[in-house]
């Protein structure tokens, strides 16, 4: 019995030592992900319009914002889909 105890202790050593650290096994991180924040800006810098509105969604593992937008002049309310990770305007 000590035997085996001893023979699980050794492999559980040994697999701990020969693992990478958890930093390593993480996914990478996207080059730079955008808040909603910059989302927003970004939006309203790139339509020339105000967002009125802002959510969240989740497609899989991808997170998109669905903005609302005003532009008063033109007197037209429109939606845009944003990828999160990288502000990719979505069809």
């Amino acid at each position: 019995m000590n035997v085996i105890r001893s023979a699980l202790l050794m492999l559980c050593v040994a697999t701990a030592l020969a693992a990478p650290p958890l930093a390593a096994v993480a996914a990478p991180a996207a080059a730079h992900a955008l808040s909603m924040d910059e989302a927003v800006k970004s939006a309203e810098a790139r339509f020339h319009a105000t967002v009125v509105k802002a959510e969240t969604q989740k497609e899989g593992a991808r997170t998109i914002y669905v903005l609302r937008l005003y532009n008063k002049s033109a007197g037209k309310v429109w939606s845009v889909r944003m990828d999160a990770a990288n502000g990719a305007v979505l069809q």
